[in-house]
């Protein structure tokens, strides 16, 4: 048996890893000859695709299975380093596994390169990943479990294995020559105190529970009746959006940034927020965090002790502790607390009423499709059993999150920490592999372009994946920068101002796939249920208005010395008027309008 081997079945065997997300090259040719005997191995064009597949694949499962990124040594690695970069920054578990040259060609310290591709790998990913080694020598496998369990916080692991080490006869008593150290366990559920929280909720007239990623989907599933139950409004960000339906009681919505009006109008007067497993970044708090939920007692639960420190927004107690053991403690014990909220659940219908997620001052042109119709009518459309990929960036990404209602039972994940563009079309192909559902994804077409060459991945696959791109001449919110903030000095932002797209009907014949152009708003409701329908892959073209309003959104100004200012997250654009103030934001009014 060569190490690769050995190395490898103890991955499926002991971590439950079951696919193989690679590009094939010379410095990883062991390893790959290993991985097709045990794994199911997903060839993809680029690398970057690979360490995106993989992300998303773990986020989607629910049975417990992982995937994992072959890739080779030098540019293999490099390519895959925007990939790595996602999952650290939304704590998301990723095992890439690179190739390096055999280690009598591994160049010194003093060197630049000396075997043919080879670059330090682990030294260009160390602060991108929670465990980066480089395996020149056979270790037990209990040493490699060691790294992928170092961290208390999910993220990427990346493990470089030289070819010789790859390709060696196994050392059968390698494996007695190490014990494996066990990660500390978090506190039981049942041992935290929320003697000060539980206090707090008693008193509270106006509490929100906002849910976020670090809640994990199953727990979220084993919890849901008693998150109905709890009589607490819940909301969600925007990773933890498929951790509660818009279906269910007491769903308030998604505060952001760029989220829905009511949710920020009611979570900025709330005077109690028990947000759990969100880091409360400041897309979460807005750029203006000293003004976020200036009226609540807040309590933040993260796993991440600095997350808890770092000093924005204002918090009344940081709890470090494993965010699924907190909210099922939090539920246990706050059962027999009488909750006195009755004017503010009323309040809260009446906020959502009054502010639909598409916002009147919307406008878009005749012979276009409003992205938030279309999201209205996906809304509607997509079963419980649907996966959403709303990509990571752009106006497509922003209007699906804003706008998207999803229902109990779906599985959404996206990537919006790093917010790179091109990110949907590889995502959306780990989790229609790992979930074997419908998989929807939406992707601006600027985004779209830069890793379309996947699509090859999608024919070769047949993956049921319903392709649909905003198809808009560029990149709409780049244009919508230069427009607002630089007089229409626009640059490198569309067609017109020399970004190179292409026709969208000719890349789908190329790699064999039914396409549809949707232009009528309608027959959207018709060409949607046929869509939706159809087996099999399908690119789906959205003909978008250039200058489609976004609203509403978090507007900012340029300072006269430069620097940036923005309004809080209940000040967003289209302007209230004074009546709306006073009748929806009646815990700030005399604020905001003593400002005015």
């Amino acid at each position: 048996m060569k190490y690769a081997e050995y190395l490898l079945e103890n991955l499926a065997r002991k971590e439950n890893y079951s696919h193989c997300y690679f590009v094939a090259g010379g410095n990883t040719m062991h390893l790959l000859d290993a991985a097709r005997k045990i794994f199911k191995c997903i060839p993809v064009v680029n690398e970057v695709a690979a360490g995106i597949a993989a992300e998303y694949f773990n986020e989607a499962n629910k049975e417990g299975k992982k995937a994992f990124a072959l890739v080779t040594a030098g540019p293999g690695l490099t390519n895959i380093v925007t990939a790595i970069a996602g999952a650290y920054l939304e704590s998301r578990e990723l095992l890439v596994i690179g190739g390096q040259v055999k280690t009598s060609d591994l160049k010194s310290s003093e060197m630049r390169q000396r075997g043919i591709q080879e670059i330090d790998g682990r030294a260009i990913v160390e602060t991108i990943t929670v465990s980066s080694k480089l395996i020149d020598a056979q270790v037990p496998f209990s040493r490699i479990q060691d790294f992928l369990n170092s961290s208390k916080r999910p993220g990427p692991v990346f493990l470089e294995i030289p070819l010789d080490v790859q390709g060696s006869s196994l050392d059968h008593t390698v494996e007695a020559s190490h014990d494996a150290s066990k990660c500390p366990e978090s506190l039981a559920a049942e041992e935290i105190n929320l003697d000060r929280l539980l206090n707090d909720l008693k008193l509270s007239e106006r509490p929100v529970l906002l849910i976020g990623g670090g809640v994990s989907r199953s727990l979220a599933k084993k919890l849901n009746k008693d998150l109905q139950q709890c009589g607490i409004p819940i909301m969600t960000t925007w990773n933890g959006m498929d951790r509660y339906g818009s279906d269910l009681p007491n769903y308030w919505g998604r505060p952001n940034t760029w989220g829905q009006r009511s949710a920020n109008i009611l979570l900025q007067q709330s005077d109690l927020i028990i947000a759990v497993g969100s880091r409360l970044g400041l897309q979460q708090t807005g750029f203006a965090w000293e003004q976020f939920a200036p009226l609540a007692n807040i309590y933040q639960v993260d796993i991440d002790r600095e997350e808890l420190e770092k000093g924005h927004p204002k918090i009344k107690q940081g709890i470090q502790e494993n965010a699924d053991n907190f909210l099922e403690s939090l539920l246990k014990q706050s059962r027999n607390i009488e909750l006195k909220i009755n004017t503010w659940l009323s309040f809260g219908e009446s906020v959502q009423k009054a502010f639909p997620l598409n916002d009147a001052g919307n406008v878009t042109a005749t012979g276009y499709i409003s992205p938030f119709h279309l999201m209205d009518e996906l809304s509607n459309q997509l079963a419980s059993t649907d996966v959403l990929i709303p990509c990571s960036s752009g106006g497509a990404f922003t209007v699906t999150m804003q706008a998207f209602s999803p229902k109990y039972g779906q599985t959404i994940v996206t990537n919006k920490g790093l917010a790179s563009m091109g990110y949907g079309l590889s995502g959306a192909i780990g989790a229609a592999e790992s979930t074997q559902s419908r998989t929807i994804l939406i992707e601006g077409d600027g985004g779209f372009a830069q890793n379309l060459q996947e699509l090859g991945t999608v024919a070769a696959q047949d993956l049921n994946i319903k392709v649909f791109v905003f198809s808009n001449s560029g990149y709409a919110s780049i244009r919508m920068t230069q427009k607002n903030y630089f007089a229409g000095a626009y640059l490198g932002c569309d067609i017109e101002t020399g970004l190179g797209l292409p026709d969208w009907k000719h890349i789908a014949a190329a790699y064999g796939l039914k396409y549809l152009r949707l232009t009528s708003p309608e027959s959207l409701k018709q060409d949607l249920g046929q869509i939706l329908e159809e087996n099999g892959p399908c690119f789906v073209e959205v003909k978008i208005d250039p200058d489609q309003t976004y609203f509403p959104k978090i507007t900012s100004r340029i300072l006269p010395n430069g620097t940036m200012a923005s309004n809080p997250l209940h000040l967003m654009s289209p302007d209230l008027s004074e009546h709306e103030i006073k009748e929806f934001l009646p815990h700030l009014a005399s604020m905001i309008l003593g400002n005015r």
